[in-house]
């Protein structure tokens, strides 16, 4: 499986940026998905997470209300809608799949595929 984020860039505080990442390979419908982020000298922390039929969704505590995570399997394709900016958003974000079962969208060690990364950069 391979993974390519799309989407990042510049933007003001405030305003949104949608994020894609886009599933080549094997069918992506039978992945739980992730985004994560890092920021310059900081950890990998775990953005959002999505089941593979869509019908479950978690989010970290710092983005719970503004960011939303999709999927559309016809296209092999997650989403991540990000409203709302703050300049504490900004991080390289990536997108990974996990075939595993359990539910720990939140662990790193969980996923078996990660993309490359794309930046987000919130300006205040």
């Amino acid at each position: 499986v391979q993974l390519v984020e799309s989407g990042g860039g510049l933007v003001q505080a405030g305003g949104s940026l949608r994020l894609s990442c886009a599933a080549s390979g094997r069918t992506s419908n039978i992945y739980h998905m992730g985004w994560f982020r890092q920021a310059p000298g900081k950890e990998r922390q775990f953005v959002a997470g999505i089941n593979p039929g869509g019908g479950y969704t978690t989010y970290s505590e710092s983005v719970k209300g503004r960011f939303t995570i999709s999927r559309d399997n016809a296209k092999n394709t997650v989403y991540l809608q990000m409203n709302s900016l703050k300049p504490e958003d900004t991080a390289v974000y990536y997108c990974a799949a996990s075939t595993y079962g359990s539910y720990t969208y939140e662990v790193p060690g969980w996923y078996n595929y990660w993309g490359q990364g794309t930046q987000v950069t919130v300006s205040s």
